[in-house]
C-alpha cells in the first residue's frame, strides 16, 4: 500500500520514538501510552507497547497512529510495573506488519523485548552471521538483529549480554529492552540519535527518545544518556554504566535540531526552539534580501522565521495555515483532489501576503516535489515576490543512520546547483544556510553528523549502495 499523497515525502523522515518505564505501580504501559503520544511526531505508522509484571512480558502492536493503536480494551492487559514503547515511521514499502515494534521472543534467558531508533550500517553481514547459525529471522529488520544477538549471546545479566554486543554493532541505536524484571537503555558510542531519563514523582524512571516525553509525564532530574552508557531501571532503582567507551569524533544527528525534535525538546544540552531561531538569524545575516513579510512553512520553520525577522528588520506574519489533522493517509484522492497537491496540508492567508515581497523560511529541501507548489500557492495568493531561504545547506548525500531522505537519484541538490533549484522551484531567490554558519547558530565546532550536506559519513558506508539505496522492508529500524 503506498501513500497517494503526503507533503512530508519532501521532508527527511525520523524512523520512530522510543520509551521505557519502570515505576513502583502496576500501570507502566498507560504512562508509556501518554509518553508515546508526546512522540508521535516521530513515527505516524505504527505502535507498540510490551509491559511486564515481573515474571511475563505481554505485548499490544499495531500499524496506526497511537491514539489509533490502543484503547482500554488493549490496554488493560498489559499490567505491570514496566513498559516500553515504539512509534514507527517506515521507509516505501516497509510499512508491514511484521516490522511494528517492540519485538518480543522467547529465550533460554526468559523474554525480552527490543525496541529501536536508528539504523545499523552493517547489518547485512550480522545478519548472515545469525542465519549461519540457524537463527530464525522473521522480519528484515536490523532491530531484529538486534533481539536476536541478546538472546545468542554470553553473559549472566541482560546488561551483561548487552555489554558483550553492542561493540558489534556499526552505526546508529538508541535503545530500550524489557525482560522480566527490569528496564534497559542504551545509546551507540558515536551518540547519533536522542536519548534521555528522568525520574517520576512516583520514583520511578523513564528513558525517552525526546525530553518533551519526560515532561509531559511529570519527570525531574532529566539528563542525556552518555553516548556508550547503559542505564539499567528495576523498580525505583536506577543503576547506569559505560559499556562503550565513547568515540572520540562524536555524530549527533544536525536534524534533530532542524526539524525532527519537538520545539520543547532539549538535544545536546540546546534547547531546540532557541537553535531553531538561532538558525533564522545566521540565515538573514548571510542570505539578505529585500522584502516585506516573512512567513514560515509550519511548524518546525517557525521560530527560524522569528529569528530571521528580528535580524533583517523585515515583519514576521503567518500565511501558511497547515491542517494538522491530515496525517499520513492512505486513501486515494480523487483527481482532482490529487491535483491540488500540497494544499492538502496547506491554506493560504491572502491578507498577509497580496502585494506584497514575501520571504518564505522552510527547514529543507529535499526531493524538491513540495517547494514549487508551495512557490506556486504564494503567488497566487498575490506575492509580487517570492524569496524562498532554507535552514540548512543543500542535501546532497542519503543518510544511512536511521533518517529516510531518498537515494541519490531522488535528491534535488546532488542533480542540480542552487541557481538552477531556484528556478526549478520558480523562486525569485533561493539560500540555503552554509555549514560553518549552522554549526556557529548551535555554538558547536564538532561532535555532529553533517554527511548528509558533506558526504563524510562518520563510519564507512556502502556507497555503491546509495544509488539504489535499499527500501525493503525494514532496512530502518
Amino acid at each position: 500500500m503506498t501513500t497517494s499523497f503526503d507533503a512530508e515525502l519532501d521532508r527527511p523522515s525520523e524512523e520512530c520514538g522510543v520509551i521505557g518505564i519502570s515505576t513502583p505501580g502496576d500501570d507502566a504501559a498507560r504512562s508509556a501510552f501518554f509518553g508515546l503520544y508526546a512522540l508521535q511526531h516521530r513515527g505516524q505508522e505504527a505502535a507498540g507497547i510490551a509491559a511486564s509484571d515481573g515474571q511475563v512480558v505481554r505485548l499490544h502492536r499495531d500499524q496506526g497512529l497511537v491514539s489509533q493503536v490502543f484503547e482500554a480494551g488493549n490496554l488493560d492487559p498489559l499490567k505491570g510495573g514496566m513498559a516500553i514503547g515504539h512509534t514507527r515511521y517506515s521507509t516505501t514499502g516497509a510499512n508491514s506488519e511484521r516490522n511494528v515494534q517492540p519485538y518480543v521472543v522467547e529465550t533460554l534467558h526468559g523474554p525480552l523485548g527490543v525496541a529501536h531508533n536508528g539504523n545499523l550500517v552493517n547489518t547485512d553481514q550480522l545478519r548472515s552471521t545469525l542465519l549461519e547459525r540457524g537463527a530464525g529471522l522473521q522480519s528484515s529488520s536490523d532491530s531484529e538483529v538486534i533481539a536476536l544477538m541478546l538472546a545468542a549471546s554470553e553473559g549472566t545479566t541482560w546488561e551483561d549480554r548487552l555489554a558483550t554486543v553492542m561493540p558489534q554493532w556499526q552505526g546508529a541505536f538508541s535503545l530500550v529492552l524489557i525482560c522480566a524484571t527490569k528496564v534497559i537503555a542504551a545509546r551507540d558510542p558515536w551518540g547519533f540519535r536522542p536519548l534521555s531519563m528522568g525520574r517520576l514523582a512516583s520514583g520511578g524512571h523513564v528513558v525517552a527518545s525526546e525530553t518533551g516525553a519526560l515532561q509531559t509525564l511529570g519527570c525531574d532530574q532529566i539528563r542525556e544518556i552518555e553516548p556508550g552508557e547503559i542505564v539499567v531501571l528495576q523498580g525505583q532503582v536506577a543503576r547506569s554504566h559505560r559499556a562503550v567507551e565513547p568515540k572520540e569524533k562524536q555524530a549527533r544527528c544536525t536534524f534533530e535540531h532542524i526539524y525532527f525534535s519537538r520545539p520543547d525538546a532539549v538535544w545536546d544540552g540546546l534547547s531546540v526552539h532557541q537553535a531553531r531561531q538561532r538558525l533564522g538569524e545566521e540565515l538573514a545575516r548571510e542570505h539578505p534580501v529585500d522584502a516585506d513579510v516573512v512567513i514560515p512553512v509550519p511548524d518546525s520553520s517557525m521560530p527560524a522565521a522569528i529569528g530571521y525577522a528580528a535580524v533583517s528588520g523585515i515583519t514576521y506574519n503567518e500565511g501558511f495555515v497547515k491542517n494538522r489533522y491530515i496525517g499520513r493517509t492512505f486513501i486515494e484522492p480523487t483527481d482532482e483532489l490529487r491535483r491540488q497537491g500540497v494544499k492538502l496540508k496547506f491554506n493560504m492567508l491572502k491578507e498577509n501576503i497580496a502585494g506584497k515581497r514575501v520571504v518564505v523560511i522552510d527547514d529543507s529541501i529535499v526531493r524538491g516535489t513540495t517547494s514549487g507548489p508551495l512557490v506556486r500557492m504564494v503567488r497566487e495568493a498575490g506575492a509580487s515576490e517570492v524569496h524562498v531561504r532554507i535552514t540548512c545547506p543543500p542535501i546532497a548525500h542519503p543518510c544511512f543512520f536511521g533518517v529516510d531522505m531518498g537515494s541519490y537519484d531522488e535528491l534535488i541538490a546532488h542533480q542540480l546547483g542552487v541557481p538552477e533549484i531556484s528556478d526549478h522551484i520558480g523562486a525569485d531567490s533561493l539560500g540555503f544556510l552554509s555549514v560553518d554558519r549552522m554549526m556557529k547558530a548551535l555554538g558547536r565546532d564538532d561532535g555532529y553528523c553533517n554527511a548528509c550536506f558533506t558526504g563524510s559519513y562518520p563510519i564507512p558506508v556502502q556507497l555503491s549502495l546509495a544509488t539504489t539505496k535499499q527500501r525493503f522492508d525494514g532496512v530502518l529500524g
